[in-house]
């Protein structure tokens, strides 16, 4: 019988919990790399299938270095209580928000780390990788949080949303430096959509509205579907008044990640995306929602090219624009530009790296030779590509944190784990 596609290939999960202390370095790691690496994705229990790629139990690895060493790799499940006591998500006492996989990505605010998925509550975790349990906020929270929360670089709050099968479909929320839940608002939508990311300037909140919309006569995997005729539009709130968004429409795609937004010198807002089309998108989700990979590779990047939207909120005119061709994933740059212009874009190919400079337009790519995990950036100096990318790269049975100088994609270092590390999501560094 053949595998479905998200447990084949680079995606076929693991089986256990290991650890590992000493890794083999080669190149030299920088004294400054001295904190936790941690990668979320989905890794279903051995003899589970969960329908879907994104269904399964979330598994974090970590690698630590410390001063130009590195000192273990170790990888833990999230313990949820869908993964502790098979808690069902709808049951007979309604929505449990903490039955969920906290499978996508994983955050530090406020010196608590927590694991994210779109679905549920947030989990928050050591610095070891135990699970503490699930967060409300002292109750605050009713809702979702999205996997893909914005701190402002400015004033340290953590921006995020959460969106349902009910309504409220999309509620925005505010935590403060400390971690206080201190804002929540509806934000007005007419369907339940997949929203995976939003976008956040220094002063607007970016919304997509799009057309893969909740639909329960889905069977089995999750239940979404293509609803073309149900228009795709981007979203603009002013932050200080959460009641006043301005809809902008554009053609029908889907967006799982954003890469930054700011506001021009005309006050227009510049918006920069991994696009999908219609066919692109149906194309990847029919694969990891379970059919066999007739390429058997499992690759999972591919169909999303980089796109920028320029919105006007004084005309109200919307332009959109293509702006590369190949295939990437995973946008990523520096942290403290959020919502501020930004000049340099990291994303990943299947086997690759990809640099973008954004006021010229030219593309740096450099080949991993291995299927390539979103290129996470680490500042050194105050220039905005002077840093480090950190990423997972898996060959055969074989993975290594690939070290990479940020400016010129050259060797830096690279770690070789004790095992292959699945194809997964999202990553982040802690410094110590």
């Amino acid at each position: 019988m053949t595998s479905p596609f998200y447990l084949s290939g680079n995606l076929a999960p693991v089986p256990d919990e290991i650890e590992a202390h000493d890794l083999p370095v080669k190149g030299v790691l920088p004294d400054e790399l001295t904190g936790r690496y941690f990668r979320n994705g989905p890794n279903p229990r051995p003899g589970d299938d969960p329908g879907h790629w994104f269904a399964g139990h979330g598994m974090l690895h970590g690698i630590r270095l410390d001063q130009g060493q590195a000192r273990w790799y170790r990888n833990r499940w999230v313990r949820t209580r869908k993964f502790t006591d098979d808690a069902r998500f709808i049951g007979d006492t309604g929505v449990d928000l903490g039955a969920v996989t906290a499978n996508t990505s994983v955050i530090r605010h406020a010196d608590r780390i927590y694991a994210l998925v779109e679905s549920g509550l947030p989990y928050e975790m050591t610095p070891e990788l135990d699970t503490v349990g699930a967060c409300d906020f002292r109750g605050r929270l009713t809702t979702a949080m999205t996997a893909h929360p914005k701190q402002d670089p400015i004033t340290g709050e953590l921006h995020f949303f959460g969106y349902g099968y009910t309504p409220p479909f999309c509620t925005y929320h505010r935590l403060s430096a400390d971690g206080e839940l201190v804002e929540s608002h509806e934000i007005e939508v007419p369907k339940s959509t997949m929203m995976h990311d939003f976008a956040v300037t220094e002063h607007y909140l970016i919304w997509l509205d799009l057309p893969f919309v909740f639909d329960l006569s889905r069977a089995g995997g999750l239940p979404y579907s293509w609803e073309r005729d149900y228009g795709a539009r981007i979203g603009v709130t002013p932050r200080h008044d959460l009641g006043a968004t301005q809809w902008f429409d554009v053609d029908p795609c889907y967006v799982f990640h954003v890469g930054n937004a700011w506001e021009d010198a005309d006050g227009r807002i510049v918006l920069n995306a991994a696009r999908y089309t219609g066919d692109t998108f149906s194309d990847l989700w029919t694969r990891i929602s379970g059919s066999p990979d007739p390429a058997g590779s499992a690759a999972v990047i591919g169909g999303a090219s980089l796109h920028r939207w320029t919105l006007d909120p004084v005309s109200g005119a919307a332009k959109e624009e293509a702006l590369d061709d190949r295939s990437v994933e995973f946008p990523t740059f520096r942290d403290d530009l959020l919502g501020r212009a930004s000049r340099y874009l990291y994303t990943v190919g299947r086997d690759s790296i990809v640099k973008y400079d954004q006021e010229s337009g030219r593309a740096q790519v450099r080949p991993t030779g291995g299927d390539t995990g979103e290129a996470v950036f680490v500042p050194a100096e105050q220039g905005e590509d002077e840093g480090w990318l950190l990423s997972i790269v898996t060959t055969g049975d074989s993975s290594e944190l690939l070290v990479l100088d940020a400016t010129d994609l050259s060797d830096v270092a690279s770690v070789r784990l004790p095992r292959r590390v699945p194809a997964g999501f999202h990553g982040t560094w802690l410094e110590d």
